[in-house]
């Protein structure tokens, strides 16, 4: 394990004012997506649009990584230049979304866990080669009654440092993803309980297996309550929550922490980020490693006129340029 290159990689990736975007839907995902907005679910399409995301001038000023979903590393602009090379030459990190996807639990209704280790090494090995300097991972947990359990709270974070390994042994830097739904009536308190629970499970895990911490980005959902709550969570509600969550259940000397915006919209993701930094210096990077907050302006305006790439384009570099200066406490609405 080369540390002080995945420190490096890491550095890259979480120096603010820029974050991650995340473009790793699954083909399952990105078909809904465009079948809600009347667009042909076919690769070439995938492929147009994904184009226009990777070459949006001037992204690199916002974005540090973006993250790829299998087909897409593989993928290559309608004048032949691959997504990966347009990436390097913008300065921005390759990344790739190397787990499969969720199954059930068994005996355990209403719970998920993440599958993708078989054969994962040998896959991360290609990817290297195309180019990626980081992966993600991604668990989810549904708040519910009784649940999440916490066999699925364990077995999530037994699979999440196996990865961890695997990607630090070559090199790679693992991001890994815990994404409690915001699905549900569940209070603040109530995701600040399981958040809080499910970090200390998590990094017992990890120091199982002599995880180097400071070689890893934790992505992780904001402490918020559920979108079916009685009391909706303001922006200073969040980031005091969230910020008390993160200080006492993540190591300090974590490499960087980033977050999703797991369902939240563009301005709501970005104005809980910007309350997170106007208490004083924090003691890890903190910044965005978005999808949708980003990417659904541009895909509602390509949907209505493919052919207008530019105004797409302009949608995504402000969505991008908003959530840079929430990562700093300077976004206004």
């Amino acid at each position: 394990m080369n540390k002080d290159k995945l420190i490096e990689t890491v550095a890259r990736l979480v120096k603010i004012p820029k974050g991650i975007l995340a473009i790793d839907e699954s083909l399952n995902t990105c078909n809904q997506r465009f079948e809600k907005l009347g667009v042909p679910t076919t690769e070439e399409k995938r492929r147009e649009y994904r184009e226009l995301l990777i070459n949006a001038p001037g992204v690199e000023k916002y974005i540090s990584g973006y993250i790829l979903f299998d087909e897409t590393i593989r993928q290559s602009t309608r004048d032949g230049k691959s997504f990966t090379s347009i990436l390097q030459a913008k300065g921005i990190d390759i990344g790739i979304k190397v787990d499969q996807g969720l199954i059930d639990f068994p005996l355990h209704p209403g719970e998920k866990i993440t599958q993708g280790l078989d054969g994962l090494s040998d896959r991360l090995k290609e990817y290297k080669n195309m180019g990626a300097t980081f992966a993600k991972w991604r668990a989810v947990y549904t708040i519910g009654e009784n649940i999440p359990s916490e066999d699925c709270l364990r077995q999530n974070a037994i699979f999440l440092a196996k990865y961890a390994l695997i990607c630090q042994e070559l090199g790679i830097v693992p991001v890994i993803e815990l994404e409690v739904l915001i699905d549900g009536d569940h209070n603040l308190e109530k995701c600040y309980e399981i958040t809080a629970h499910n970090l200390d499970v998590l990094f017992g895990e990890l120091r199982k297996l002599d995880i180097f911490i400071s070689g890893l980005i934790l992505k992780t959902s904001m402490v918020i309550a559920g979108k079916d709550a009685k009391i909706k969570s303001s922006p200073e509600d969040v980031a005091q929550m969230t910020i008390k969550c993160l200080t006492e259940h993540v190591p300090a000397y974590i490499g960087g922490i980033v977050f999703l915006s797991g369902g939240q919209g563009e301005e709501e993701a970005a104005m809980n980020l910007n309350a997170m930094h106007n208490d004083g210096p924090l003691p890890w990077p903190l910044t965005f490693s978005y999808g949708r907050a980003i990417q659904n302006p541009a895909l509602q305006s390509w949907a209505k006129n493919p052919n207008d790439i530019a105004t797409a384009q302009a949608l995504l570099l402000a969505a991008a340029k908003n959530n840079s200066e929430a990562s700093i406490g300077e976004y206004k609405k």
